[in-house]
């Protein structure tokens, strides 16, 4: 099969957007990513793929933290800040969580530390332990079919 049919089968699964940051050189960092989830509630692990390609990777393998944000359904513009598609870099003021730059006002802000790596394909797979968490009320921003959506509102049935 071609490389453009498995990403339009992937594209298929609806997912949430996040922002991975982490702090390099005494600098905020970050990149935006939708391959994450939860791996084990005890002890607390989440895990991230980041592509080889992707300069943010040496960032956090050197840093060994990594933080995961959650974003709102009014924060499509960091979403495209991070994938570098915003031409006009605008200066976040980032908040912060266990000594990581976090995305303010996201939905979810998870700070972990790197506990594993494993090299799959052309991705390497991070492990995170959670060290601390923050939420905030509101919608997530969601992603299908290379395209950014909205949660529709729930209507009540009768």
């Amino acid at each position: 099969m071609d490389d453009r049919l498995f990403r339009d089968a992937m594209g298929k699964f609806t997912t949430g957007v996040t922002v991975l940051t982490t702090e390099f050189e005494n600098e905020p960092a970050g990149m935006t990513a939708n391959a994450f989830m939860s791996v084990s509630l005890t002890p607390k692990l989440v895990v991230v793929s980041i592509g080889h390609k992707a300069r943010f990777l040496e960032k956090v393998k050197v840093a060994q933290k990594f933080a995961v944000n959650i974003l709102a359904a009014d924060q499509e513009n960091y979403s495209r800040m991070f994938a570098g598609q915003l031409k006009d870099e605008s200066k976040i003021e980032f908040a912060e969580l266990a000594g990581l730059p976090v995305v303010p006002n996201a939905l979810a802000q998870v700070s972990c530390k790197v506990v594993a790596e494993h090299i799959e394909g052309d991705h390497t797979l991070l492990i995170g332990e959670v060290l601390d968490i923050r939420l905030e009320d509101g919608n997530p921003l969601i992603f299908f079919s290379g395209q950014y959506h909205a949660l529709a509102e729930k209507t009540a049935v009768l």
